[in-house]
């Protein structure tokens, strides 16, 4: 069994505890103006990543503040690849301008589970990245189209979602039915630990598929997500395993 764990966060999206979470995880996942953040705020997330030591990322999304990027845009290739590439770059230059580099892309809601699923949408944000020349990683979800279409092109970070509930099909339930959230801690850890120990995920209909996690997902937003990250180090560390940075 690891030894240690990765855990990210999405953060720069207007939370109270992003500086708190901050010290709690591996890596940031920060807003960069798509469905959240702007120029301040991407500043202050980089610099507080940076004062822990915490790996930063970009977190692009559908340019769709209004529904905080987790509704399905009909866009153009061209005008998605735009939109993305603009997204990574502005975040990229205000990470370079704090002495900081960039390490990882991870897409936001709608956009991650349309990539997942869409060849289209993955080949825009494939295409997209790969414009920028970084040499990132890119957190995909297993058994997507994404992860298919970009294997041998990016360093891949296959991801699980710690505080979201899914169907046999990977795909996570939809966040319209009352149980796609994760919230209480016990069940977080319980849903992550099966992962790190059998490499099984539990589904919301109590099948279990196989799953292979680099990376583990607590969202800022999901209640609880500062007491879930602190319990979520007491119970591995009682299983002589460490959430890496910590």
């Amino acid at each position: 069994m690891k030894k240690s764990i990765h855990i990210n966060c999405d953060l720069g999206e207007g939370g109270k505890y992003d500086e708190d979470l901050m010290s709690l995880i591996s890596a940031c996942n920060i807003a960069c103006g798509g469905h959240a953040g702007n120029l301040d705020t991407m500043h202050r997330t980089v610099r507080h990543a940076m004062e822990h030591g915490v790996e930063i990322g970009a977190h692009p999304s559908y340019p769709d503040k209004e529904n905080f990027g987790r509704k399905s845009i009909k866009m153009s290739p061209e005008d998605l690849k735009l939109s993305i590439e603009s997204q990574v770059l502005s975040l990229k230059q205000i990470v370079e301008s704090e002495g900081g580099k960039l390490t990882h892309i991870k897409p936001h809601g709608a956009l991650y589970n349309d990539a997942a699923k869409n060849e289209n949408i993955a080949r825009a944000i494939i295409e997209s990245l790969e414009l920028l020349e970084e040499n990132c990683r890119l957190y995909v979800p297993p058994n997507s189209k994404i992860s298919q279409l970009a294997m041998g092109k990016f360093d891949l970070f296959y991801e699980a979602f710690a505080d979201r509930n899914y169907n046999q099909d990977f795909s996570l339930v939809s966040r319209s039915q009352n149980d796609a959230l994760i919230t209480k801690k016990e069940l977080v850890f319980e849903h992550v630990f099966s992962v790190v120990r059998d490499k099984k995920i539990l589904c919301i209909n109590g099948a279990k598929i196989d799953c292979k996690a680099d990376t583990f997902c607590v969202h800022s937003d999901t209640p609880s997500s500062l007491e879930i990250l602190q319990f979520l180090h007491k119970k591995f560390a009682e299983q002589g395993i460490r959430i890496q940075n910590s």
